[in-house]
């Protein structure tokens, strides 16, 4: 017998409707829902441990989301035809989720949480990524995990100035804007998007539309709780100790906060809290310190935050002694490796970017293969981040979810200014060599310099910027900074990544770890990012004020060419015999795709000599002549009754000799012989023969007609 079905509705307002439903699936998960959408089905379950366990002093919280090919009726590519390790979308739909949800846990929660997300049936006509969100809070919504404060998730589109919630692929194609928005009832929780130069203020409104359609996303959690009847389940506090508390406060916050109030570089800073907090836990004994450790550990780093906190929002004095609104020194080169198509360093204070570029055909795109996605991506960015860059030595265990994330906000900052005819596919990688603070923005910066480097013909140069944010709820006392530092980031309660030409927006980027950001804050947040983005970029373009005019001398030149698609496979030959041997002689590389009634061809290659070769061979095999034009050929053979001609290389015809002169030629060679250049006229297909037919008497003037001698009597006699 089926089970009883709890389920709720939530209206979109133009005809469209999401469902969120709970009590047929996976029950032994402390929560579980199916949302859905059109066609389109999400399974989301959460699970918590019942303790936590010891030594933990944070939330173990793992999100996944993962979508099935059958799904889409689609089988997984490879060898073993099965799911494997999750693809870079995947991943940035689960970093959306989890940077929405973490932040809304008790901090007092440690037990060790996992909320998984499936796609098991699509819908070419909704994106299930804009779905995750809700589906991971529902799933929590139903369940008896201490998670107080729901959340949601939409996208917004603009299309033809018109705001729209969770768009088709097809409106998102037509939009200015792509932002997913993430918020609880009172304010907004996560932003993250690109978008086509927008400004500030149509920003902030459509993240006030998105809010607006997820309070109705809530509320139907809400009200889907309340039928079940659900209570949260009693976990145990971590432990506190107030008299361990006050020592540690009492002993080293006045020391914190004038080491905070020295302005002072990363690892000397850090020294100097290391040294203040042996001091601290001098004042214990070893009994003490065996038993109570972490939360001496704990208590210190919690006295070192307030002191940070306290020394910006009384003096408005910030840990390396910059103002609120002022930027690092930074200094930028461009053309630094000598072997690269394109490079260059960007540095903004103890932060530092190389990037790259490599220049390539369309062979080397990077193919998209999802259920809900596939195609090509012929602007791509990777961003690496070494442990050395914080001067640390880490295992290395393959790509971090972190890393995808951050190149990923760099490329969407980044690819809407690739002229739509760049020839190129475009790889673009960011090795950050230093960090502290917003690397990511770093490779926004050092990636328009490596592409202008690179003679790639950007429309405009982009810069990017990390602000932060400070905040007393007690005093209501706040400030807004830029260009902020990594011990900002971690200790601050705000971290807004903004990217941008001269002209608008380009992507962004925005993570709150506090509850109810107030639109006030944000504003004045997208002020300072503006001036602060308009000084990196005057600084971008000091350094290279215009893309080269062509690309490096190792770079390779591509030339792209279209031809009848009907040609191709004479251009690859029996096997690829032809175009392979024809790469081999001019050093090239040739590629070809078919597009609709015609072949694309790439030619790629660093000598222009072979290229021109390439293209000269592609030509020849395409050639056709059109009838009524005339031709300048070449004799390559001779016969007794005319001759070959050749119009271009392995293209050749025969000139009758009754087509060489309006007077009667008996011998060819009187006329012609061997090697003779000369002009013909192409007639088309003879229909007696045909064969194609050419003329040289038909560029000759036709001589005038010669009348008969017994032409004039017979006229006279008809006369009379």
């Amino acid at each position: 017998m089926i089970p009883k079905v709890t389920k709720e509705i939530i209206d979109l307002g133009d005809g469209r409707s999401i469902s969120i439903e709970t009590g047929k699936l996976a029950k032994q998960a402390d929560g579980s829902v199916v949302v859905r959408m059109g066609d389109c089905m999400l399974l989301a379950t959460a699970v918590s441990a019942r303790t936590a366990n010891p030594g933990v002093d944070f939330l173990p919280l793992t999100v996944d989301y993962r979508e099935k090919f059958s799904a889409a009726g689609r089988f997984p590519g490879g060898f073993f035809k099965r799911e494997a390790r999750p693809s870079d979308q995947e991943i940035l739909t689960m970093r959306l989720v989890d940077r929405c949800l973490r932040p809304l846990f008790p901090d007092d929660y440690h037990a060790e949480t996992q909320v998984m997300i499936s796609l098991m049936s699509f819908d070419e006509n909704v994106m299930p990524d804009a779905l995750a969100g809700l589906a991971a809070s529902a799933a929590l919504a139903v369940s008896d995990i201490p998670f107080y404060n729901y959340i949601s998730e939409v996208r917004v589109a603009r299309v033809d100035g018109q705001l729209i919630i969770n768009p088709s692929k097809e409106q998102l194609e037509a939009s200015d804007i792509d932002m997913m928005i993430g918020a609880s009832k009172d304010s907004v929780c996560m932003v993250e998007g690109e978008m086509k130069e927008i400004s500030e203020a149509e920003m902030i409104e459509a993240i006030k539309f998105a809010h607006e359609a997820i309070k109705a996303q809530i509320e139907a959690q809400e009200k889907m709780r309340a039928a079940l009847g659900l209570t949260y389940r009693e976990y145990e506090p971590e432990a506190s100790d107030a008299e361990v508390e006050k020592i540690v406060y009492d002993a080293s916050y006045a020391k914190l906060y004038d080491i905070a109030s020295h302005a002072s570089a990363k690892a000397e800073r850090g020294e100097k809290f290391a040294e203040v907090y042996e001091e601290v836990k001098a004042l214990f004994s070893e009994e003490d310190l065996e038993e109570k450790g972490e939360l001496i550990s704990t208590y210190f780093k919690k006295t070192q935050k307030e002191a940070v906190r306290n020394l910006i929002l009384d003096q408005g004095i910030r840990l390396d002694g910059r103002k609120t609104t002022e930027i690092r020194p930074i200094w930028c080169e461009v053309d630094y490796l000598p072997s690269t198509h394109g490079s260059s360093i960007f540095t903004r204070g103890e932060t530092q970017a190389l990037a790259t570029v490599t220049l390539g055909t369309s062979r080397e795109a990077n193919v998209i293969d999802l259920p809900s996605e596939q195609g090509e991506e012929k602007f791509y960015l990777h961003y690496n981040f070494p442990p050395f860059s914080t001067g640390e030595a880490k295992p290395l265990r393959g790509t971090s979810r972190r890393e995808v994330g951050h190149g990923n906000l760099a490329q969407r900052a980044l690819k809407n200014m690739i002229p739509a005819d760049c020839p190129y596919t475009i790889r673009l990688v960011s090795d950050v060599l230093e960090s502290n603070g917003s690397s990511s923005m770093a490779t926004v910066c050092a990636g328009t310099l490596a592409l202008m480097d690179a003679g790639i013909q950007i429309e405009k140069p982009v810069s990017g910027i990390a602000m932060g944010l400070i905040s007393d709820a007690k005093t209501g006392r706040w400030a807004v900074l830029s260009d902020i530092l990594g011990d900002e980031d971690h200790l601050g309660d705000m971290d807004f990544k903004v990217t941008g030409t001269k002209d608008g927006i380009t992507a962004c980027q925005m993570d709150i770890k506090i509850e109810g950001l107030a639109y006030e804050i944000m504003e004045q947040a997208l002020k300072q990012a503006h001036d602060g983005r308009m000084h990196i970029l005057g600084l971008l373009v000091d350094t290279i004020a215009t893309p080269n005019a062509t690309v490096k001398p190792k770079a390779p030149k591509i030339i792209t060419v279209s031809i009848p698609k009907d040609f191709i496979g004479a251009i690859i030959g029996p096997g690829g015999k032809n175009i392979q041997a024809l790469q081999a002689e001019t050093g090239t590389t040739i590629v070809i795709n078919e597009e609709g009634d015609f072949g694309i061809i790439e030619v790629l290659g660093t000598d222009q000599a072979g290229m021109d070769k390439a293209l000269a061979s592609i030509s020849n095999t395409t050639f056709s002549p059109v009838e009524g034009e005339t031709y300048h050929v070449k004799v390559v053979k001779m016969l007794d009754f005319g001759a070959v001609v050749e119009f271009v290389p392995g293209k050749e015809t025969l000139l009758h000799v009754s087509e060489l002169d309006w007077k009667r030629i008996e011998n060819v060679g009187d006329v012609l012989k061997l090697g003779d250049e000369l002009d013909v006229k192409y007639m088309g297909i003879d229909p007696k023969t045909k064969k194609a037919k050419v003329s040289r008497k038909a560029l000759m003037p036709r001589p005038p007609k010669v009348e008969k001698k017994d032409d004039a009597p017979k006229k006279n006699n008809q006369e009379k």
